[in-house]
């Protein structure tokens, strides 16, 4: 009697165990199943806004200024970061298999570490952009120049390529102990490498775009005080939701870099210190993907927010719903683009005069005032203080 007892518990603790098992497996398909859509959605995010703002420049020729040449290199490293990086990122952490073998998997690390790096500094570059833009309005065409932006960008990949590639297929960053295997792949960090590589990629430009957003912050707050007290008509209280609006807009642009790459920069830097070992799989992964999603973001946060790029984004929609873009007309703006030499400086000269003369007859505002709004009505500056002059950083700050 008490052997079938005991049988008949046996089998029932066999039968538990079996349920528990189907049931924890059943868990683990769907908590794969969610993270693979997370991962998807993702990739097609990032994939479809970046080139949706290349197509945009390439459609639209008066987008094609000096400035936006970093926002399409930022559209571009990411759009490659999502077509060449991410789509193996997803399957080795779906998997946690790499088949595709050591040599493969070189490659694939260095393009990781050279696109993201590239990502950096290209946001790093369209701050200082801005920050010359609003501080130097008057000499920016002198500062800003196509040979300067070549050289700008030039330099950006040469970074690029110089923390990837270089040390990666050298072995300067491998740790004593090496964990990889033909079937596992990852980024080795040893204490060198980590220091310098973030650094050079992310604290430096971090404390540069801390500093220059900063200015332009507080060049906002002082130029849209001086354009209130001028138009002393106007109520206080549209230069208070401007300075909220730039507020919130420069807070956003800087809160997302910083969330999105500090953690992994942090991790990063620990693994190299600690060795690569400290960190469990779970908190690399979360890092990494973490960082990767600001590329999703950077189409929205450096065009979207910019209203040139915005009407360009509802005319392409337009055109699409009318089958075809010859129905469309071209973009117009206030300005065209800048003259060189001195017939342009002549031609530059005699728009400038003609708003100081129109103010001298109406008296409705400062001839420096009107001035500065007539000349800095670029269409590059549009957004938030893009390429504007000073007396429209506020103004702009509200769309």
């Amino acid at each position: 009697m008490s052997a079938r007892l005991g049988e008949s518990h046996a089998q029932r603790s066999f039968a538990m165990g079996s349920c528990l098992n189907q049931t924890g497996a059943a868990e683990g398909i769907a908590g794969a199943a969610l993270v693979g859509s997370v991962l998807v959605a993702l990739i097609l995010v990032t994939i479809c806004g970046n080139v949706i703002v290349c197509l945009v420049v390439t459609l639209d020729r008066q987008l094609r200024s000096l400035t936006n040449c970093f926002i399409v290199s930022l559209a571009t490293t990411d759009l490659l970061l999502g077509l060449l990086v991410l789509p193996f990122s997803a399957i080795y952490e779906l998997t946690k298999d790499w088949p595709f073998g050591t040599v493969l998997c070189n490659i694939y690390t260095s393009l990781d570490v050279m696109l993201c790096t590239a990502s950096i500094l290209n946001l790093l570059m369209i701050s200082l952009d801005r920050y010359y833009a609003v501080t130097k309005a008057l000499r920016y065409t002198q500062l800003i120049t196509p040979c300067r932006v070549k050289l700008a960008l030039v330099v950006i990949w040469a970074v690029a390529l110089m923390v990837s590639f270089l040390p990666i297929h050298l072995g300067w960053n491998a740790s004593g102990q090496s964990t990889n295997s033909s079937r596992v792949c990852q980024l080795q960090v040893n204490a060198l490498y980590g220091l310098v590589d973030s650094l050079l990629t992310f604290y430096c430009p971090l404390i540069v775009m801390c500093i220059t957003y900063y200015r332009i912050f507080k060049i906002a707050r002082e130029q849209a005080k001086r354009i209130n007290h001028t138009n002393s008509c106007l109520a206080t209280g549209p230069l208070l939701v401007k300075e909220h609006k730039a507020t919130v807009t420069l807070a956003v642009v800087l809160g997302a870099f910083i969330i999105c790459w500090f953690p992994y920069f942090t991790v990063f830097t620990y693994r190299g210190m600690m060795g690569d070992d400290a960190v469990d799989c779970m908190s690399k992964s979360i890092v990494l993907w973490l960082g990767y999603a600001n590329s999703a973001l950077n189409p929205i946060l450096y065009a979207a927010l910019n209203r040139d790029f915005r009407s360009a984004y509802q005319r392409l929609l337009r055109c699409r719903r009318q089958r075809g873009l010859s129905h469309c007309q071209p973009l117009t703006f206030a300005y065209a683009p800048c003259h060189r030499g001195r017939a342009g400086q002549q031609a530059l000269s005699t728009q400038q005069e003609k708003p100081l003369r129109l103010q001298e007859r109406n008296g409705r505002e400062s001839s420096l005032a009107r001035g500065a709004k007539e000349r800095y009505g670029l269409p590059l500056a549009s957004g938030w203080g893009l390429g504007a002059g000073r007396g429209e950083v506020a103004r702009r700050a509200s769309h």
